[in-house]
């Protein structure tokens, strides 16, 4: 007899017993998850697990004893019917590359891999050709260059290196991040993208949507240090561009240098490297500078956390500026405020 049900984070002798299995299986514990399960024996020792985070099912793992006996089938099975309690329909997987076909006999469906090391899949047959499709309606005529930001806000960084593409390409194809990583929600963001780039008749504003993930909710738990999650986000994040920049007659990207950021230098270089093998020129263009200073978007959180919006005046566009200063942005200045750490994120 076995018994499948949630982990809450209360559980501490249930959540013990997670770790050890996840670590038995060489896997550690995502830090970005919002349900856990586990099937137990009769003797309530853990044979399987699995959790969720947002869309996505993350933490897959079987003891070795169990193996063949269709446990792993029971907790994909029971995630999918949290999901849908919650809404979700549309899912994502990350697994092993030995791993897919269990993944594609459950209906998921490959959407890019790097190598062996990482499949990416959803559990709709064609998710991501329909996005490729709705994004091929947007396409103009002649090649086009590409951006993709978080905006987190939209500074005068970010309209620095729009600007730039728009002044050197007929059109540019810019998108903005749609996952909710941060205390500023994506429809302020995409909001702000609008408004600062509205005198730019030649960049075309996009949703991510679900296929371009961000570096908060990327999943590293089965990748052994920090380097090798930083290139395989990036060999993965290229893989998915790569289908995607031909819908639109992409040939070129444009990226924001970052000096001062080991993770964006090294994605950056990735970049540099892997783009021209798909037939995408990379242009890192260097960061702008105000009086001596960095315009940064990490600069302009802190200082909506502190509460001193002037001190990065002269780093936003006017649409930001009015935006924060008014009283539609008290709840997005309020959850800034609550946040321990608003640099890192």
């Amino acid at each position: 007899m076995s018994f499948l049900t949630e982990i809450r984070p209360g559980d501490l002798r249930e959540n013990r017993q997670v770790d050890a299995l996840l670590q038995q299986e060489g896997i550690r514990r995502d830090a970005n998850l919002d349900y856990t399960c586990g099937l137990f024996d009769e003797d309530w020792t853990l044979t399987a697990t699995g959790s969720c985070f947002g869309n996505t099912i993350r933490c897959l793992a079987v003891s070795h004893d169990h193996q063949g006996e269709g446990l792993l089938n029971q907790v994909v099975s029971h995630l999918a019917e949290v999901q849908a309690q919650r809404g979700n329909t549309h899912l994502f997987l990350y697994t092993k590359g030995q791993s897919a076909k269990f993944f594609g006999d459950l209906n998921f469906h490959e959407i890019a891999r790097v190598g062996d090391s990482l499949v990416f899949m959803e559990n709709r047959r064609r998710g991501f050709d329909d996005y490729r499709a709705a994004l091929e309606r947007t396409r103009r005529e002649g090649e086009a260059a590409a951006i993709v930001m978080n905006a987190n806000p939209f500074t005068l960084g970010h309209l620095h290196l729009v600007e730039r593409a728009a002044a050197e390409n007929e059109t540019v194809h810019l998108f903005v991040l749609s996952e909710e990583a941060g205390p500023i929600p994506f429809a302020v963001r995409r909001r702000l993208v609008r408004e600062g780039t509205a005198h730019l008749p030649n960049v075309v504003c996009h949703d991510s949507g679900p296929y371009m993930i961000s570096s908060a909710t990327f999943p590293s738990y089965f990748l052994r240090d920090e380097d090798t999650v930083i290139r395989t986000h990036a060999a993965l994040d290229l893989a998915v561009f790569s289908r995607i920049a031909p819908c639109l007659n992409v040939t070129c990207r444009y990226v924001g240098e970052e000096p001062a950021s080991h993770v964006t230098a090294l994605y950056n270089q990735i970049m540099a490297e892997r783009l021209p093998e798909a037939g995408i020129r990379c242009r890192v263009i260097p960061r702008l500078e105000i009086g001596g200073r960095i315009v940064s978007a990490s600069t302009v959180r802190q200082a909506i956390h502190d509460g001193d919006l002037d001190r990065v005046r002269d780093m936003l566009p006017e649409s930001t500026y009015r935006f924060f200063s008014g009283p539609e942005a008290l709840p997005v200045i309020r959850a800034i405020q609550a946040e321990a750490d608003v640099v890192h994120y």
